[in-house]
């Protein structure tokens, strides 16, 4: 895989150090290149492993077919696993996951929405799971293959689909900035949970937070190589932006302690949006943690709003 050029993001040493420039290099290179494999979960979710692997096990063992995009094409393929409601319907969820996750991490959500009555579509991202991909675009480019899977459906289950799109974090954004697309008339709601308001603000927080590192310079020069890698600017990847455009109606979920994605970004992403909008902060949850805190509560609280929007 080949890296973009450094030699022209070497501007003069007055504007900024080689040292930042190689720093910001090896920044991308951990934050946006693929990887082949699941990271280990935060520390607060790993007394939840049991269920969650028993949550993957019914995954691989539930009726389901494989779906591609691009499939003779290997650099732009683009893999799903569509599960069938267990009565034929015309809901269907399409399910977003998480940063460096893929389609298997998100079947606890797979089987929610299945016991819930729903068909369920869960891909894997760009530079994920069994997706092509050499960069990671935490949504951006990947709103664009879910226009695609939108249409999938459609295509599957007929033109009186009601679609509903769900993401946590990274999918949590995923769905957050598809929505401020031209979408079919069938998709009818969308849930974020923990989703990040932007790309930029997100990599920022994270500088500061775990890195103890300033914005500038390091974040513009990310921001360089990731356009020259991938064709976006960081700033161009906005949550607050798409959902000024929504016109759906939206459930916003963020823990209250998630310190990962801060519950302040869920605030800027629900006043951001002009369309029907619901939040629910979870008392006592981190980052992506507020299904595993009460899952009957989670279903119960979805089922409300799917009730009154779909």
């Amino acid at each position: 895989m080949k890296m973009p050029s450094l030699k022209p993001l070497l501007i003069p040493l007055t504007a900024i150090t080689a040292g930042s420039a190689l720093l910001s290099y090896k920044l991308f290179n951990f934050a946006f290149k693929r990887v082949d494999y699941v990271p280990a979960t935060s520390k607060e979710k790993q007394k939840y492993a049991d269920q969650y692997y028993d949550y993957v096990d019914w995954f691989h063992s539930v009726p389901s077919e494989d779906w591609y995009l691009n499939e003779n094409q290997p650099d732009h393929k683009m893999v799903a696993t569509y599960i069938p409601a267990k009565v034929a319907t015309q809901q269907t969820v399409i399910i977003a996951h998480g940063y460096k996750g893929n389609r298997e991490t998100m079947a606890n959500y797979a089987k929610m929405f299945r016991n819930m009555g729903f068909n369920v579509l869960t891909p894997d991202d760009r530079g994920h799971g069994d997706s092509a991909g050499d960069y990671i675009s935490f949504g951006w480019l990947d709103r664009l293959d879910y226009l695609q899977w939108i249409d999938r459906v459609i295509e599957h289950v007929g033109v009186d689909s009601q679609i509903l799109l769900f993401g946590v974090s990274m999918g949590g954004a995923t769905v957050e900035m598809l929505s401020g697309e031209h979408l079919p008339d069938q998709v009818k709601a969308v849930i974020a949970d923990c989703g990040y308001s932007s790309v930029e603000e997100e990599l920022t927080y994270l500088l500061k937070k775990q890195y103890h590192l300033p914005e500038y310079p390091v974040e513009p020069m990310v921001s360089e190589i990731n356009k020259r890698a991938t064709g976006f600017g960081l700033a161009n990847a906005s949550s607050i932006k798409q959902l000024e455009k929504n016109q759906l109606p939206i459930l916003f979920i963020h823990g209250e302690k998630d310190t990962y994605v801060p519950a302040y970004m869920a605030y800027e992403n629900y006043h951001a949006t002009h369309a029907p909008k619901q939040i629910w902060i979870v008392k006592g949850a981190t980052h992506a943690e507020s299904f595993w805190k009460n899952p009957k509560d989670y279903q119960e609280r979805i089922g409300t709003f799917l009730n009154t929007y779909m």
